[in-house]
């Protein structure tokens, strides 16, 4: 299940851990060649990636939730901009943002 570069459609969570567990069953068994263990190894990242971002965003829509009126309600979360890092510094962390 490779992620095909260029579109918007990603697989979910579920699948890309899925895909990613294989994926180390594999590496570790040992029994692939050099060169699929570097497409497995791309693939990976791949899906680590697709991971992290959907995480992030369950996370960030949890930090939303605030109690109005007695209701809890879920706010709109606008995805920021990616600050620009100068080297050797850090780029500020929106979750500390609060």
């Amino acid at each position: 299940m490779a992620i095909t570069k260029g579109t918007d459609k990603q697989p979910g969570f579920e699948k890309s851990l899925e895909r990613l567990e294989a994926i180390v069953r594999e590496m570790e068994s040992g029994e692939l060649s050099l060169e699929k263990m570097m497409k497995h190894f791309e693939e990976g990242m791949s899906l680590v990636g697709v991971c992290s971002r959907k995480l992030n965003e369950v996370e960030r829509k949890i930090e939303l939730l605030v109690k109005q009126g007695g209701q809890t309600t879920l706010a709109p979360f606008a995805m920021p901009e990616e600050p620009a890092t100068e080297e050797g510094k850090e780029a500020p962390d929106a979750a500390e943002e609060k």
